[in-house]
C-alpha cells in the first residue's frame, strides 16, 4: 500500500542530509522539553528567561553557520530548520536566535577585524553574552536612510549621538551593533560600531504594554555623546550593502520560522476539528473545514519547498536577494492567513491561551512588519524587475 504522505507531500525531508535531520530532531526535542511547558506563562508575564542563552549556545544554534570561534558551521538549510522549529513554540524565541545569529554575530564575522572576532564571537556563540542590532529609529523604520543617529570622528575614536527604537534584546544586551551616519558627510555615509553596555552615555529602556511578541524583550537605546574607541568600528563594512546583508540573513530565517508557527496552527486545527463533535459528527466532516485544512497544507508546503530551494541555492553560493523578498512577503502573509483561519475553526476556544493560536496570530502581525514590511518587499521586487526605484 502506498503511503499517504499528506504532511510532507513534496518529500522535503528526503532532501535533508543526515546532519540536517539530526539538527532538526535535536532542536525539536529541546523546544518541546525546555520551551513549550512554560510558553503560556512567559507570554502572560511578558518575560524572557535570559538563562536560556547558554542553553541555546550548547545546542549550537547561535551563529550556527559560522565555521570558527565555536560556531557549528552548519548549512544555511539547517539554520532555516532551526528557525522553523523555534517558531513552532513562539516567534519571540525564533527572534532571539535570529537577532543573535544574523544581526550580531554575522556582522562581526563578516565585517569585523580579527581582534574583534576573537574578542566577541566566542561568548556570543556560546550564549554567555547577548547582543542586539541598533538600526531602526522612531522616524526611520521602513526608510532607514532617514535615521538621525550620527557619528563624529575624534583623535582617539568616535562620538555617537542618537536613539534607536523597537530593538529586540536591547534591555538585556551586553553587546550592541549600532549603525550611524557620518555627520560630516551630509549624513550619507553609514558605518557600523560594536558598543558594550558599560559605555558611558549608552542607556536602554524597556518598551512596556506590548500585545505581540510579549516574551521578547524589546526596548529603546539612547546614545548621548557616547565615546567609542577606534577599535569598535566595523572597518570592513561597505555602506548600506553591509546593512542589507544582515537584514537579508535575518529575513531568510524569518521566512522559515513563520511556517513553523503556521504548521503549529494547522496541526492544532486538524486535531480540534477531528475531535470536536457538532450535529452528531466530527467538525472535520464539514466541506468548508476540509477546504481550509487543504489550503493550510498547500500554502505551508509550497512555502517550505520554496525555502528549501532557496537554502540549497544559498549553500551553493548563489545570490538569492529576490528570493528572500519573495519568501519574506509571501510566507509571512500566508502564515498569518493560516493562523486567522485556525482561530476561526476553533471558534471561541481559539481565543484561549492553552490553544496557542491567538498568540501565534498576534505575534505574526509583528513578524510581518519587521525586517521589511510586506509593501516594502513589493517595492524591492518591482525595482529589481524594472530598474526603476519607486521609493
Amino acid at each position: 500500500m502506498k503511503q499517504n504522505n499528506w504532511f510532507d507531500p513534496f518529500h522535503i525531508q528526503s532532501h535533508l542530509s543526515e546532519e540536517e535531520l539530526g539538527i532538526q530532531k535535536n532542536v525539536r526535542q529541546f523546544c518541546e522539553k525546555e520551551l513549550r511547558p512554560s510558553v503560556v506563562e512567559m507570554n502572560r508575564k511578558n518575560q524572557f528567561n535570559i538563562n536560556l542563552y547558554p542553553e541555546f549556545g550548547s545546542l549550537g544554534v547561535l551563529g550556527q553557520t559560522v565555521k570558527s570561534h565555536g560556531g557549528s558551521g552548519t548549512s544555511n538549510l539547517a539554520y532555516g530548520l532551526v528557525a522553523y522549529e523555534f517558531e513552532k513554540i513562539d516567534s519571540s524565541y525564533r527572534s532571539s536566535i535570529s537577532v543573535q545569529s544574523s544581526l550580531v554575530i554575522h556582522p562581526i564575522n563578516e565585517f569585523g577585524s580579527k581582534d574583534q572576532k576573537d574578542k566577541y564571537l566566542p561568548e556570543l556563540i556560546n550564549g554567555k553574552k547577548i547582543g542586539c542590532f541598533g538600526l531602526t529609529e522612531s522616524e526611520a523604520g521602513s526608510d532607514p536612510s532617514s535615521m538621525k543617529t550620527t557619528f563624529k570622528k575624534t583623535k582617539d575614536g568616535y562620538i555617537l549621538n542618537g536613539s534607536k527604537n523597537w530593538i529586540t534584546n536591547a534591555p538585556i544586551a551586553d553587546i550592541f551593533i549600532i549603525w550611524a551616519l557620518d555627520e560630516n558627510k551630509d549624513h550619507k555615509s553609514i558605518k557600523g560600531f560594536i558598543l558594550e553596555k558599560n559605555f558611558k552615555g549608552l542607556k536602554t529602556s524597556h518598551i512596556e504594554n506590548k500585545t505581540s511578541l510579549k516574551i521578547s524583550p524589546t526596548g529603546q537605546i539612547t546614545l548621548d555623546k557616547v565615546h567609542v574607541p577606534k577599535d569598535s568600528l566595523l572597518e570592513n563594512t561597505n555602506g548600506w550593502k553591509s546593512v542589507f546583508s544582515c537584514l537579508n540573513k535575518a529575513r531568510f530565517g524569518i521566512s522559515w520560522g513563520v511556517l513553523g508557527a503556521a504548521t503549529e496552527c494547522w496541526m492544532i486545527s486538524k486535531e480540534y476539528v477531528e475531535n470536536r463533535i457538532m450535529f452528531k459528527k466530527p467538525l472535520a466532516s464539514n466541506q468548508l473545514i476540509q477546504k481550509k485544512l487543504s489550503e493550510m497544507q498547500i500554502e505551508i508546503n509550497l512555502g517550505l519547498a520554496s525555502c528549501l530551494l532557496s537554502a540549497k541555492a544559498l549553500d551553493d553560493g548563489k545570490e538569492i536577494i529576490n528570493a528572500i523578498s519573495i519568501l519574506k512577503k509571501n510566507n509571512c502573509q500566508k502564515a498569518l492567513d493560516i493562523c486567522r483561519d485556525s482561530r476561526d475553526m476553533l471558534g471561541a476556544n481559539g481565543l484561549l491561551e492553552e490553544y496557542h493560536v491567538m498568540r501565534h496570530l498576534v505575534n505574526l502581525e509583528t513578524v510581518k512588519t519587521y525586517e521589511g514590511a510586506e509593501d516594502i518587499h513589493s517595492l524591492i521586487l518591482g525595482k529589481n524587475q524594472t530598474g526603476i526605484s519607486s521609493f
